[in-house]
């Protein structure tokens, strides 16, 4: 049995058309993937009326919503009651200040989402840092968003994780916060029904390798030295934050002291095309990739660069969306893409991307933002899907924080395991909990109406 979705008409459809003459072989070939992964097939067939019509023909999903081995997303839609909301606002001191081309970091101010309900509970976080430095949202002003617009968008006697994108559309913008809410109540669907979040995402693997982000450093002897610990460590792969100034040289020694190690760099937006020049002289170097060079919104300008250097160019603060990804590989603007589940809106969204970033042959790997063993647990649930070639910044808990708020992630041979309990597979200590929290906020939701 099989279900058949056809795609409008294309008049006159010349299906040997290339890019140069404006064709969608770039769509269709992703259509063609997508179908091959979830066991289907693509056809173009001609229509009486005249023209041609794709069409794509899947095996019907599973009644009971489980996810077949290798199948990819799928999605429950069985609905959940929910009574209330609890925002937890914690402050955690990092074991060291992280550096950036934004700012220093001296502690995470994080925001957990809690959703309540009779049958079950489940627990997000919002990833928004304390100030708008790396994105327009901050973690007060998400939590002001998430009471005050969201919540009260939802019918808290039908709450389905699969709708909650089209229900939270009307608020423009602010991914973090509706990503938050989203990771909350898809932890409680799969509590529900006995299901890992990894699975439920179409996950392959059972533990994901591990990469390690390297902030900006005072000095180069610094720089080497903690290194040297985080591969002392087990960490597979090293990122190196650069800025103007601080580029060519760290990595310079980086790979003189320790070789053929896995290496690359983040520039968070902080150069511009004029320093393209500046950026090839990163190219002898052999780096796998330099991530977000320029502007987020200058995706034309990284389609320039990527003509202008050899290194790949990955990109993180551009993809805020399965169109926004579309858009920068159609322009050639990335070879990898670097995907932020609270940047994208959730992790449904980042799986979207997965997939497309697997049709078109984009590599990818799951970024990370200072995540509490909540996040985190989350984040490793989704690196186990098998697109996600590239290790990920999905660090132990000790490479930020004395004590976590769940059981520490460890590193085991440079990767961590994928947890696998129901939904997200941890969740907060008590004591933990109360150690950290500055506030909470209990929301009732109420009927929609």
């Amino acid at each position: 049995m099989s279900t058949m979705v056809r795609y409008g008409s294309v008049q006159g459809a010349d299906t040997s058309r290339g890019r140069s003459s404006g064709g969608s072989g770039l769509g269709l070939a992703i259509v063609s993937s997508i179908a091959a992964a979830h066991n289907g097939s693509v056809s173009i067939e001609d229509r009486s009326g005249g023209g041609t019509a794709v069409v794509v023909r899947l095996p019907r999903w599973r009644t009971d919503g489980l996810t077949p081995p290798g199948a990819g997303v799928r999605v429950r839609n069985i609905a959940m009651k929910l009574t209330h909301v609890v925002l937890h606002r914690l402050h955690l001191p990092l074991v060291a200040p992280f550096r950036t081309s934004f700012g220093t970091e001296h502690s995470r101010n994080a925001l957990l989402v809690q959703v309540v309900g009779p049958d079950s509970e489940g627990w997000g976080e919002c990833v928004a840092d304390a100030e708008p430095l790396y994105s327009a949202e901050y973690s007060d002003g998400a939590a002001d968003v998430i009471s005050r617009f969201l919540l009260p968008r939802l019918d808290p006697n039908h709450v389905v994780a699969s709708t909650l994108h089209r229900i939270f559309e009307p608020v423009s913008g602010n991914p973090m916060a509706k990503g938050g809410i989203e990771a909350a109540v898809l932890d409680a669907e799969c509590r529900l029904h006995g299901q890992p979040l990894s699975e439920r995402l179409g996950a392959t693997r059972t533990r994901v390798p591990s990469g390690v982000s390297v902030g900006i450093q005072d000095s180069l002897g610094e720089l080497l030295d903690v290194v040297e610990r985080y591969l002392a460590d087990g960490y597979l792969r090293i990122k190196l934050k650069i800025e103007p100034g601080y580029d060519v040289e760290p990595v310079r020694a980086v790979r003189e002291r320790f070789g053929d190690i896995m290496l690359q760099v983040d520039a968070n937006a902080a150069y511009s095309l004029a320093d393209a020049g500046q950026l090839a002289k990163l190219d002898p170097f052999d780096l796998l990739l330099i991530e977000q060079p320029l502007a987020e919104d200058d995706v034309p300008g990284h389609a320039q660069l990527a003509n202008m250097v050899r290194t790949p160019i990955c990109l993180d603060e551009s993809i805020h969306s399965v169109r926004a990804a579309v858009h920068a590989i159609e322009m050639k603007a990335c070879r990898i893409i670097n995907i932020k589940p609270g940047r994208v809106g959730g992790y449904l969204e980042a799986a979207k991307i997965h997939d497309l970033c697997l049709a078109a042959g984009i590599g990818a790997w799951c970024g990370g933002m200072l995540e509490t063993g909540i996040g985190r647990a989350a984040n490793v649930a989704l690196a186990a899907l098998p697109g996600f070639v590239f290790p990920g910044d999905t660090s132990a808990s000790a490479r930020y924080f004395h004590r976590d708020v769940t059981e520490a992630f460890v590193l085991d041979e440079g990767h961590l395991n994928v947890p696998t309990g129901p939904g997200i597979g941890v969740v907060p200590i008590p004591d933990a909990l109360k150690e950290f929290t500055v506030s909470t906020q209990m929301i009732k939701l109420t009927s929609v109406a």
